[in-house]
């Protein structure tokens, strides 16, 4: 592996980006295969050896980058895998690629030999749209990806996210560089606080105010917090940004350590995100080796660096101060507050948490500004939502849409509806702590208030959607089921309530349903 070059200013970011791009024009095709959590489940790394070896044998080599990307979005229709034309315009490139799916890798020596060999489009193994029945070759031209607004998924899919320097080719590490460099400490908050943007993670708490908490906190020693422990079943916004884009969250955190203040991070993440955790500590070790985490960052005198805690999956540490216990390696219980953790978090000190997707989305509203980010999405919900779709709906999958758009339209337009003609019944929002929304509400937009006054959450993103078949019954058994094993056994009223509470829905489940239940 090469040695990565140190970078201490601006020009070094741009001459990097100058050398990647210089690089890929001396392409014909670039090959992007999904390498996402759900396609190496279904033998990915089966279909890019064979490809390897097709291309060898056909000495092809040269003409033709096979790289591995995070999840490109469609879950269901694994392995996939993007053939575009080479250059600088990579997003748009992509774009415009024509994308294979449900691939196995004795379909690869015919897609070689008709795509990269005559340049003819393999169309039985491209895109078939569940509502015509019709093969589409481009992803610009798939109601899936043409309805998305991506902001914090920006490079998942689309980038090599085992590479530094295509990172910043795509833009990487100029935001942190010019806040280090060129901004004060408000003057980044204050960007954050006028885009609007608002904690990703489920309580949806505005960022630019928590920032700036932290920023007027007292004391030598503050932190910063990553929670990457989403929990909430049917979830994994959190896991396909880090597999797939993970210096996206780095910058982001470096951003916030100077805003606020601090000098060390540290990134949560549950054990049962391997691969996320792989890919998260191999960027930072990357981050690090090029001077973009450590001391004296960009020759700023700014000092930052990012530890990875690894959670056992209890969900309780989803919740932030049961989350900075168990980064203690104390139990993961939560504590009273106030205290905030602003005022005395992690080990007594001032604490900042952000989740993710909101770290995701820190380095482009500093490069597109704060009027940008707050001219998407509706009065109160700014910019977009990452959502994962789950359940009874035919394009399962990684999606984010701008904030004020419809359920319906994420069910149906983008979601491609309910699978075998069954009826919509309804979806389910904010895992555990959420609720039901019913079809007669499929016009309600997906945003904080509009959420909160149907009596549900936005959560952290998870939308599982329910056919008529489902028993709503059993649904929230499953939940209280979940919750009560998940229990931390701290409090009365959930160590004792939610086992009463299953008591009694498994009795209704069962008939045996009596007055007073």
């Amino acid at each position: 592996m090469a040695k990565l070059p140190i970078i201490t200013t601006i020009e070094d970011l741009t001459k990097i980006k100058s050398k990647f791009n210089k690089k890929m024009d001396g392409f014909k095709y670039r090959v992007y295969i999904c390498s996402g959590g759900g396609c190496i489940s279904s033998n990915c790394h089966e279909v890019k050896a064979k490809l390897m070896k097709y291309l060898e044998k056909l000495n092809l080599t040269e003409q033709v980058n096979v790289v591995e990307t995070g999840c490109i979005g469609t879950c269901a229709l694994g392995p996939v895998m993007v053939i575009a034309a080479a250059g600088k315009n990579n997003q748009e490139n992509f774009m415009n690629g024509v994308f294979y799916t449900k691939l196995e890798a004795s379909d690869i020596k015919a897609i070689v030999e008709s795509h990269l060999l005559k340049g003819i489009i393999k169309s039985d193994k491209t895109y078939l749209d569940p509502k015509t029945n019709k093969h589409i070759h481009s992803l610009k031209d798939i109601d899936y990806f043409k309805n998305q607004i991506k902001i914090a998924l920006r490079n998942c899919g689309s980038i090599d996210y085992s590479s530094l320097e295509e990172y910043i080719a795509n833009g990487g590490y100029m935001s942190a560089a010019k806040a280090l460099l060129n901004t004060t400490q408000q003057e980044v908050v204050d960007v954050i606080k006028n885009s609007g943007l608002r904690g990703r993670g489920g309580a949806g708490f505005p960022t630019g105010i928590k920032w700036e908490s932290g920023l007027k906190a007292k004391g030598d020693i503050k932190y910063l917090v990553c929670n990457a422990d989403e929990g909430d079943p049917g979830a994994f916004m959190d896991r396909s940004i880090l597999e797939g884009d993970p210096h996206s969250v780095i910058e982001g955190m470096l951003i916030a350590a100077f805003a606020i203040g601090s000098q060390k991070g540290y990134v949560y993440v549950r054990a049962e995100y391997p691969i996320a955790i792989d890919r998260l500590e191999s960027a930072i070790k990357d981050a690090r080796a090029s001077g973009l985490l450590g001391e004296n960052i960009f020759n700023s005198g700014f000092n930052f660096d990012i530890e990875i805690r690894i959670g056992a999956g209890a969900f309780v540490c989803g919740e932030e101060t049961a989350l900075m216990s168990s980064i203690e390696g104390k139990r993961g219980e939560p504590r009273q507050k106030p205290p905030l953790p602003f005022e005395k978090g992690l080990f007594g000190k001032p604490t900042i948490i952000n989740n993710v997707e909101t770290y995701a989305n820190v380095p482009v509203i500093l490069e597109r500004g704060s009027e940008w980010f707050a001219g998407i999405g509706t009065e109160k919900s700014k910019g977009t939502k990452v959502f994962a779709l789950a359940g009874d709906i035919c394009n399962t999958g990684i999606i984010e849409v701008p904030m004020g758009v419809s359920l319906g339209e994420i069910l149906f337009d983008i979601g491609g509806g309910i699978p075998k003609k069954k009826k919509f019944k309804a979806a389910q929002t904010g895992g555990p702590s959420g609720g039901c929304i019913p079809k007669e509400l499929l016009n309600t937009p997906i945003d904080y208030d509009s959420l909160s006054k149907l009596g549900t959450i936005m959560g952290s993103g998870g939308l599982i959607s329910m056919d008529e078949d489902t028993c709503m019954v059993d649904m929230a058994r499953f939940f209280l089921e979940f919750v009560k094993d998940e229990s931390c056994g701290k409090c009365v009223p959930c160590r004792l309530g939610t086992k009463r509470m299953l008591e009694i829905l498994e009795r209704i489940t069962r008939g045996e349903g009596r007055e007073g239940d």
